[in-house]
Protein backbone atom coordinates (compact mmCIF):
# COMPACT_ATOMS: atom_id res chain seq x y z
CA UNK A 1 0.00 0.00 0.00
CA UNK A 2 0.96 3.99 -0.31
CA UNK A 3 -0.88 6.84 0.26
CA UNK A 4 -0.21 9.99 -1.80
CA UNK A 5 -1.88 13.33 -0.61
CA UNK A 6 -2.04 16.06 -3.01
CA UNK A 7 -2.40 19.25 -1.68
CA UNK A 8 -3.67 21.09 -4.33
CA UNK A 9 -6.35 19.34 -4.93
CA UNK A 10 -6.91 18.49 -1.12
CA UNK A 11 -7.08 14.25 -1.74
CA UNK A 12 -5.78 11.38 -0.12
CA UNK A 13 -5.48 8.20 -2.56
CA UNK A 14 -4.77 4.92 -1.32
CA UNK A 15 -2.89 2.58 -3.76
CA UNK A 16 -2.29 -1.02 -3.86
CA UNK A 17 1.01 -2.64 -4.04
CA UNK A 18 1.20 -2.34 -8.03
CA UNK A 19 0.23 1.10 -8.59
CA UNK A 20 -3.55 0.82 -8.97
CA UNK A 21 -5.24 3.35 -7.36
CA UNK A 22 -7.98 1.52 -4.16
CA UNK A 23 -9.78 4.78 -3.31
CA UNK A 24 -10.03 8.25 -3.37
CA UNK A 25 -10.51 10.59 -0.55
CA UNK A 26 -11.36 14.46 0.12
CA UNK A 27 -9.25 16.05 2.75
CA UNK A 28 -8.19 19.15 4.55
CA UNK A 29 -4.55 20.23 5.02
CA UNK A 30 -2.84 23.46 6.03
CA UNK A 31 -4.66 26.38 6.44
CA UNK A 32 -1.69 28.21 5.85
CA UNK A 33 -0.38 25.64 3.17
CA UNK A 34 2.44 23.80 2.67
CA UNK A 35 5.86 23.92 4.67
CA UNK A 36 8.09 21.96 6.63
CA UNK A 37 9.58 24.26 9.63
CA UNK A 38 8.02 23.52 13.17
CA UNK A 39 5.46 26.02 14.50
CA UNK A 40 4.28 26.95 10.48
CA UNK A 41 1.14 25.18 10.46
CA UNK A 42 1.63 24.12 7.23
CA UNK A 43 1.51 20.60 5.80
CA UNK A 44 5.23 19.33 4.96
CA UNK A 45 5.87 18.15 1.77
CA UNK A 46 7.74 14.79 0.77
CA UNK A 47 8.28 11.74 1.62
CA UNK A 48 7.30 10.32 4.81
CA UNK A 49 5.97 6.95 6.42
CA UNK A 50 3.32 5.77 9.10
CA UNK A 51 5.13 5.62 12.37
CA UNK A 52 2.21 4.63 14.26
CA UNK A 53 -1.82 4.12 14.23
CA UNK A 54 -3.40 5.17 17.20
CA UNK A 55 -6.67 4.59 18.45
CA UNK A 56 -7.42 1.00 17.38
CA UNK A 57 -10.98 -0.16 19.27
CA UNK A 58 -12.03 3.52 20.10
CA UNK A 59 -15.48 4.14 19.35
CA UNK A 60 -16.39 7.10 16.53
CA UNK A 61 -15.46 10.69 17.78
CA UNK A 62 -13.24 9.61 20.09
CA UNK A 63 -11.48 12.58 21.48
CA UNK A 64 -7.64 12.85 21.58
CA UNK A 65 -5.05 15.40 23.15
CA UNK A 66 -1.71 14.23 22.81
CA UNK A 67 -2.47 10.83 20.68
CA UNK A 68 -4.34 9.39 24.21
CA UNK A 69 -8.24 9.18 24.53
CA UNK A 70 -9.57 11.67 26.69
CA UNK A 71 -12.64 10.40 27.60
CA UNK A 72 -14.67 12.77 25.55
CA UNK A 73 -16.89 11.55 22.79
CA UNK A 74 -17.49 14.47 19.87
CA UNK A 75 -20.59 16.17 20.01
CA UNK A 76 -22.06 19.07 18.09
CA UNK A 77 -22.48 20.53 21.52
CA UNK A 78 -18.83 19.77 22.72
CA UNK A 79 -17.84 21.85 19.60
CA UNK A 80 -19.92 24.74 20.28
CA UNK A 81 -18.47 24.50 23.88
CA UNK A 82 -14.70 24.86 22.50
CA UNK A 83 -14.80 27.12 19.84
CA UNK A 84 -11.87 27.07 17.48
CA UNK A 85 -10.51 23.89 18.85
CA UNK A 86 -8.66 21.73 15.72
CA UNK A 87 -10.30 18.36 17.20
CA UNK A 88 -8.51 15.02 17.03
CA UNK A 89 -10.99 12.20 16.84
CA UNK A 90 -11.42 8.81 16.09
CA UNK A 91 -8.02 7.49 15.08
CA UNK A 92 -4.36 8.71 14.50
CA UNK A 93 -2.13 7.82 11.72
CA UNK A 94 0.91 9.72 12.95
CA UNK A 95 3.69 10.25 9.82
CA UNK A 96 7.49 10.36 10.42
CA UNK A 97 9.30 11.90 7.78
CA UNK A 98 11.89 9.93 5.20
CA UNK A 99 13.95 12.82 4.19
CA UNK A 100 16.78 14.07 5.95
CA UNK A 101 17.17 18.00 6.38
CA UNK A 102 13.98 18.24 4.73
CA UNK A 103 11.03 16.79 6.71
CA UNK A 104 13.06 15.04 9.57
CA UNK A 105 15.62 16.12 11.76
CA UNK A 106 16.17 19.71 13.14
CA UNK A 107 13.46 22.20 13.04
CA UNK A 108 11.79 20.41 9.61
CA UNK A 109 10.90 17.30 11.46
CA UNK A 110 7.39 16.06 10.65
CA UNK A 111 6.93 13.50 13.11
CA UNK A 112 8.53 16.16 16.21
CA UNK A 113 5.84 18.32 14.51
CA UNK A 114 3.14 15.78 15.78
CA UNK A 115 1.39 15.78 11.63
CA UNK A 116 -1.06 13.10 11.56
CA UNK A 117 -3.99 11.98 9.54
CA UNK A 118 -6.62 12.00 11.55
CA UNK A 119 -10.54 12.11 11.75
CA UNK A 120 -12.63 15.65 11.93
CA UNK A 121 -15.97 16.43 13.24
CA UNK A 122 -18.65 16.17 10.50
CA UNK A 123 -19.28 19.19 10.22
CA UNK A 124 -15.72 20.42 8.93
CA UNK A 125 -15.49 21.15 5.13
CA UNK A 126 -13.55 18.78 2.97
CA UNK A 127 -11.85 19.88 -0.25
CA UNK A 128 -10.17 23.20 1.52
CA UNK A 129 -7.26 23.90 3.46
CA UNK A 130 -8.01 24.32 7.48
CA UNK A 131 -5.92 22.57 9.89
CA UNK A 132 -2.56 23.37 11.82
CA UNK A 133 -0.49 21.42 9.33
CA UNK A 134 -2.33 17.63 9.93
CA UNK A 135 -4.37 15.83 7.45
CA UNK A 136 -8.23 15.86 8.05
CA UNK A 137 -10.64 13.13 7.39
CA UNK A 138 -14.10 12.37 7.36
CA UNK A 139 -14.19 9.81 10.32
CA UNK A 140 -16.17 7.13 8.54
CA UNK A 141 -13.52 7.49 5.70
CA UNK A 142 -10.45 7.45 8.11
CA UNK A 143 -11.82 4.10 9.83
CA UNK A 144 -11.45 2.47 6.47
CA UNK A 145 -8.12 3.66 5.70
CA UNK A 146 -6.74 2.72 8.92
CA UNK A 147 -7.87 -0.64 8.74
CA UNK A 148 -6.13 -1.08 5.20
CA UNK A 149 -2.67 0.40 6.01
CA UNK A 150 -0.11 -0.77 8.40
CA UNK A 151 2.68 1.04 10.45
CA UNK A 152 5.44 1.44 7.19
CA UNK A 153 2.86 2.53 5.09
CA UNK A 154 4.79 4.99 2.48
CA UNK A 155 3.10 8.23 2.42
CA UNK A 156 4.43 11.17 0.03
CA UNK A 157 2.48 14.81 0.06
CA UNK A 158 3.00 16.55 -2.46
CA UNK A 159 2.20 20.26 -3.70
Amino acid sequence: MKIRIHIPSQTLQLFDDQGALLQSYLVSTGANGAGEESGSFCTPRGLHVIRARIGAGQPVDTVFVRRRPTGEIYTPALGKAHPGRDWILTRILWLSGLEHGYNRGGSCDTMRRYIYIHGTPDEVEMGKPGSHGCIRMRNAELLELFERVATGTQVEIVA
